[in-house]
């Protein structure tokens, strides 16, 4: 192997924090990205059940108007 240990592996010759960190901000910014989507159907697809529901009973106070 290149490295003698794993802790040489993690310093990376005294450059560990910043591939380290570049690793992890990546990521992290891969993780937001893939999650974003998921939310956002999920945030319409509560929007879009709410309004049937508001819909249906309007509806249904009409009908009981009549």
């Amino acid at each position: 192997m290149y490295f003698d240990s794993v802790a040489d592996a993690l310093a990376m010759g005294g450059h560990g924090a910043f591939v380290w960190g570049a690793y992890g901000i990546t990521f992290l910014i891969i993780f937001f990205v893939l999650l974003r989507p998921v939310m956002s159907t999920r945030r319409l697809n509560a929007g879009i059940r709410e309004e049937a529901l508001r819909k249906r009973s309007a509806k249904g106070a009409q009908g009981n108007a009549s």
